[in-house]
């Protein structure tokens, strides 16, 4: 006998989409890292000890991917080895070296509108390398987003540094070829798991460099822990799972216009905690930025959204 199906107590689905396809659970919670991420400039500049790039992204990534190994109790297997390592450069080591360069080199504005280039990026990486042709209102979005960023942070005292410039941009292909590369490859494992792997592989090949080229603080303030247990604990370990997680199960251009929200946190941050002023050309480019976000997610084709993978 022949089953009706449309009957069947499990059509009804529990997940909300939105106008592409994707998720909404799915976009809040891989938008929740960005904004995480938008501290990252707040939190070198006013806690951590001066000078200390590589330092730091040793202290952001390897504790908390070693903790994060220990829970999850599973190491790589066959191919999967090199595979860890080079994602855990991409988008942690070079990136968060490049990262913490820009930071300590560039202005917090400056430097968002550099790496604001990232979604641009993986929408011509995933259209190479994974067959996503973009749709034209993906390229829209990708340049909205960076115009709103530069509304958004640019200002006239803006001060350009070459090597931070060079360090911002260089981060921003890192994490769009490291984004990419992971949709591809699709790991097997957990989000937990995927980003252990890689906070320990990124942790590992940044730590030799710190060593040799940068001389260890004589000591550090109780501000200083503090700033690097929040990079750590929050701002890798909790952030990257929900990132990788989206990474998995959205589009890489979709996953990648998320990342303009931390040049929009980072600036309500700064009018939150340092008071500093927030124009109209300013709120322009947040409002901008947010409609390329939307947009970025709203061009997302549905069949793009693999169903989720187990461990």
């Amino acid at each position: 006998m022949k089953t009706n199906q449309s009957t069947s107590p499990a059509a009804p689905s529990s997940r909300v989409a939105s106008p592409g396809g994707v998720a909404l659970r799915d976009i809040l919670l891989t938008g929740l890292a960005p904004a995480i991420w938008g501290s990252t400039y707040l939190v070198t500049s006013e806690w951590l000890p001066p000078g200390q790039p590589l330092l730091s992204g040793v202290i952001r990534a390897l504790p908390a991917g070693l903790a994060m190994l220990a829970f999850g109790r599973a190491l790589p297997q066959g191919s999967w080895w090199w595979r860890a390592a080079v994602l855990g450069v991409l988008n942690i080591g070079f990136f968060q070296a490049m990262l913490f360069i820009a930071a300590y080199r560039l202005p917090g504005g400056v430097a968002a509108t550099v790496g604001a280039i990232q979604p641009l990026i993986v929408v011509a990486l995933a259209w190479a390398w994974l067959g996503a042709r973009p749709r034209k209102a993906a390229w829209l979005a990708g340049v909205g987003g960076l115009l709103g960023v530069a509304l958004l942070v640019l200002g006239p005292a803006a001060r350009l540094d070459v090597i931070g410039v060079a360090a911002a941009a260089a981060g921003a292909v890192s994490m769009a070829v490291g984004t990419v590369l992971t949709r591809r490859w699709q790991p097997p494992v957990s989000p937990l798991v995927l980003t252990a792997w890689q906070l320990c592989a990124g942790g590992l090949f940044l730590l030799p460099f710190a060593l040799a080229l940068e001389p260890l603080p004589g000591q550090f303030t109780l501000a200083n822990w503090l700033g690097y247990a929040w990079l750590s604990i929050v701002g890798a370990g909790f952030s990257y799972a929900l990132w990788f997680r989206g990474v998995g199960r959205m589009p890489s251009s979709a996953v990648s216009a998320l990342g303009l929200l931390s040049p929009v946190s980072a600036t309500v941050l700064g009018f939150l905690v340092l008071g500093q002023a927030l124009t109209a050309v300013q709120t322009a480019g947040a409002l901008l930025v947010l409609g390329s976000v939307w947009l970025g997610q709203r061009v997302a084709a549905p069949a793009a959204v693999p169903r989720p993978r187990t461990a």
